[in-house]
C-alpha cells in the first residue's frame, strides 16, 4: 500500500484485504491518513508502514452488525466482501460518512508489525528487507538513497553486503554499486538504487533471494 497511496488524490478510498484471521477477534478499521485518504482493512499490522510513513489522521472500527453486506451476516468467512468492499464502495460513493462507520480508536491501538529504523554506525548501515520483488526475485531494503550516500560511496565502487536471519549470516558477498543492470556483467549481483529511492539488491538476470 505504501507504494501506491501516494500516486492518487486526496479522498481516494482503498480496500486492503489480507485477512488470515477472518471471522476471528480482529477488529476491522477504516483510517483517514494524513494525506486525507482512507483505507478499509483488518487491524492485522497492514497498516504499519502507513501508520509510521505516511502518518494516522483517525481510525474507525467497523460496526459489522450495521456496515455490512445485507443478507451476509450468518457468513464469516468471506469479509473482503461482506464488509470491508461493501464499507468502501459506500464511503466511496457517499452513501456512509466516516463518522457512521463506527467507534473512534486512537492510533496507538492499532496491530503493527516490528519496524525497524535503518541505522549508521562505524562506516557501515543495518537495515531490514522489506520487499521480496517478486517478478524479478530482488530484495528491497528500508535503507534510504540519502543514508546510504552518507558511507560516501560512489557508482562502481565494491560495498560488502550481509544478510542476517534469525541471528545467522545467511548471505555474504561483496557487490558493485551500480547505477542500473548493466553496471554489471550478467549473472553478478549488484547494489542500486529502486523506484521507491531505497537501497536493493539483486542478480543481473538472476534471483537473488533463492536459497535464502
Amino acid at each position: 500500500m505504501l507504494q501506491t497511496v501516494a500516486y492518487w488524490p486526496k479522498g481516494t478510498v482503498f480496500v486492503s484485504v489480507v485477512d488470515p484471521g477472518v471471522g476471528s477477534a480482529r477488529k476491522s478499521l477504516v483510517v483517514q491518513t494524513n494525506n486525507d485518504q482512507y483505507i478499509v482493512t483488518p487491524d492485522n499490522g497492514t497498516l504499519t508502514h502507513i501508520y509510521k510513513k505516511i502518518g494516522i489522521k483517525q481510525i474507525r472500527e467497523i460496526d459489522e452488525e450495521v456496515n455490512r453486506l445485507p443478507q451476509s451476516g450468518a457468513s464469516h468467512t468471506f469479509h473482503g466482501r461482506d464488509i470491508y468492499a461493501y464499507t468502501g464502495a459506500r464511503l466511496a460513493a457517499g452513501a456512509l460518512s466516516f463518522a457512521d462507520i463506527g467507534q473512534e480508536l486512537k492510533a496507538e491501538e492499532i496491530v503493527c508489525l516490528p519496524y525497524y529504523e535503518p541505522k549508521l554506525e562505524e562506516g557501515s548501515i543495518t537495515g531490514t528487507i522489506d520487499i521480496l520483488d517478486v517478478r524479478f526475485g530482488n530484495l528491497w531494503t528500508n535503507i534510504s538513497r540519502e543514508l546510504f550516500l552518507e558511507l560516501g560511496v560512489d557508482y562502481g565502487e565494491t560495498v560488502e553486503i550481509e544478510i542476517v536471519y534469525d541471528s545467522r549470516s545467511i548471505y555474504h558477498n561483496k557487490m558493485t554499486f551500480g547505477r542500473s543492470f548493466a553496471s554489471i556483467h550478467i549473472g553478478e549481483p549488484v547494489l542500486y538504487v529502486n523506484s521507491l529511492d531505497n537501497m536493493a539488491v539483486a542478480i543481473n538476470q538472476g534471483v537473488i533471494c533463492e536459497g535464502l
